[in-house]
């Protein structure tokens, strides 16, 4: 990502997330602290499993230890590819804090990782089959951890698709049927939300996806539609409506490695996938203190 770094992107409130991770997990005494104490040690953190992984989340590993006055060097950057076993970052600092911060940072950056190892794999899949649209996560997250895993799909190379109820506007079967039709929706929608902010309508067939185009929705989400169906309807409506509207086709559900290639069309301009960030399979890291020489 050329000079610029990921942290960047990051809000000004983000450390505040760290502090509380801290005040979960240790609310009260530190019993193994008062075993170790304070005397200075160097712990080395390794890539390990048995799987070839990108590494996400430094910022938030590097805070976690930072909040303890430790100090962390990195050995390889934000977004790199490794094999394991690897020596990933060492970090220094008083044998107490180390151990303070020691699993908060580990279970963080196993699943930040494990996200952007995922998001990179289906991305370059997707690549590999001929696929020019977008590969997107979801707003299936984590409560209180949304900005960390989306985070690790950033790194890993795909879209984090919208990452809250204001960054865009999602109309889905429930905000439909709540509103009396697709129309209504949208016009109730574009009288809030003014020109800034994308519109996306979940339909569920050709009808509704050409009702939701002629109401002015930017992206059509077609849902339940698979297969040669999926295409055709893609097809019909962009030719239908060329030259005098605008919009994306996104598609969503049940989209795995397994059956990306299928999935994977040209006619869909975005496909959407929890399978990124949901059940993924954490990267196994482990954080040794050494012993001095």
């Amino acid at each position: 990502m050329s000079s610029n770094s990921y942290e960047h992107l990051l809000p000004p409130s983000w450390k505040t997330q760290v502090t509380g991770w801290l005040a979960e997990d240790t609310p009260s005494f530190d019993y193994g602290g008062y075993v170790v104490g304070e005397v200075n040690r160097e712990a080395f953190l390794f890539g390990k499993g048995k799987q070839t992984a990108v590494l996400a989340g430094r910022p938030f590993f590097t805070e976690v230890f930072a909040q303890l006055g430790c100090e962390v060097e990195w050995h390889i950057q934000e977004g790199e590819t490794f094999e394991p076993v690897k020596h990933i970052a060492t970090v220094r600092g008083k044998a107490r804090h180390l151990l303070l911060g020691e699993r908060i940072a580990l279970n963080m950056l196993a699943r930040c990782s494990g996200i952007a190892t995922k998001s990179k794999r289906i991305k370059d899949l997707a690549v590999g089959y001929g696929y020019k649209g977008i590969i997107a996560g979801t707003r299936k997250t984590t409560p209180g951890f949304r900005l960390v895993e989306k985070y690790g799909m950033i790194v890993g190379g795909i879209d984090p698709h919208r990452h809250d109820l204001s960054s865009m506007i999602m109309l889905k079967d429930n905000h439909i049927w709540s509103s009396g039709s697709i129309t209504a929706a949208i016009r109730q929608a574009r009288a809030v939300g003014g020109f800034s902010l994308l519109l996306d309508v979940e339909v569920g067939s050709e009808a509704e996806a050409d009702e939701a185009i002629e109401a002015g929705a930017d992206i059509i989400m077609l849902d339940n539609i698979e297969g040669e169906h999926l295409v055709s309807v893609a097809r019909k409506l962009k030719e239908k409506w060329t030259g005098k509207r605008k919009f994306l086709f996104e598609t969503s559900g049940n989209i795995t490695e397994a059956n990306l290639q299928e999935r994977a069309i040209n006619d869909i301009d975005i496909l959407s996938t929890s399978a990124v960030h949901q059940s993924v399979q954490h990267i196994d890291f482990s954080l040794k203190i050494q012993m001095p020489k």
